[in-house]
């Protein structure tokens, strides 16, 4: 039996989209960009026992988890058969605090009031698009790699999803228009798409010289569309049932059996 564990996106995760549906040995960490994965923990910062107002348990313990870098004992206690990575949450800016700690600057982490407790103090921003950003996110995966080599988790299967953000969207009927509106990060802050389908190919291509021994599984070009219908609402990698059909399949083939995209 597979033991599932993704450090990546909605993306991955939305192949069971029933949480009945999900295999019973499934890790899932997000909203953690891979430099901040790595990284020394937020010094000072306790953690708390209930999510702010506004947030799931889910999102909070997820933002919890990249403050106090939790994401990569959970990886080693899992001892994963496949490990599969994806970039779409590297769409977030990251912060430097004073300590020299990185952090992911996502919607949660902004919107849950955390940056207002004393331990996020005075953090530096470091723009995703950025070179700073570019150059941390290399030696990050520097990181990965010995930290893969060094523990149980070289045993796991390694898998990239390789993704893009979606330029077109579908329509009835089964064609395809350009993507509707201004792709945003979250509300008020708008991102370049171009940009950074740039950078994921950028991120892509490193992690794999690094990483050589990944397999790869991505859609056809035909199904990275856009579905105003999903049930998270229309943006470029909210995809059409038949992306996750093509990934399931191909996830399929390297032996995680249990990847379902009915109902996405």
């Amino acid at each position: 039996m597979a033991r599932i564990a993704i450090v990546g996106s909605c993306i991955t995760r939305d192949l069971w989209p029933l949480r009945e549906a999900a295999p019973r040995d499934l890790l899932y960490v997000s909203r953690s960009s891979l430099p901040s994965l790595l990284s020394s923990p937020a010094p000072g910062y306790r953690a708390q026992p209930n999510p702010p107002e506004g947030l799931t348990r889910y999102q909070h313990m997820a933002v919890e988890a990249d403050l106090m870098k939790t994401g990569l004992a959970q990886l080693i206690a899992h001892r994963p058969t496949h490990l599969i990575f994806d970039f779409i949450d590297e769409r977030f800016d990251l912060l430097r605090l004073p300590s020299g700690a990185l952090v992911t600057h996502s919607f949660e982490l902004e919107t849950g009031g955390y940056l207002q407790q004393p331990a996020l103090a005075a953090p530096q921003a470091i723009p995703r698009l950025s070179a700073a950003a570019s150059q941390v996110w290399r030696q990050a995966v520097v990181d990965l790699a010995e930290l893969l080599r060094m523990t149980v988790l070289r045993e796991a299967t390694l898998i990239l999803h390789s993704a893009q953000w979606a330029e077109r969207q579908a329509v009835p009927g089964g064609g395809s228009i350009p993507l509707q509106g201004h792709p945003h990060i979250w509300d008020g802050r708008p991102a370049d798409l171009a940009g950074h389908n740039r950078m994921l190919a950028q991120y892509e291509a490193h992690f794999l010289a690094s990483l050589p021994q990944a397999q790869v599984v991505r859609a056809r070009p035909e199904h990275r569309l856009a579905d105003p219908d999903h049930r998270w609402g229309l943006s470029p990698f909210h995809y059409v049932p038949a992306y996750y059909q093509d990934i399931s399949l191909a996830l399929a083939a390297l032996g995680v059996e249990e990847a379902v995209a009915s109902g996405v």
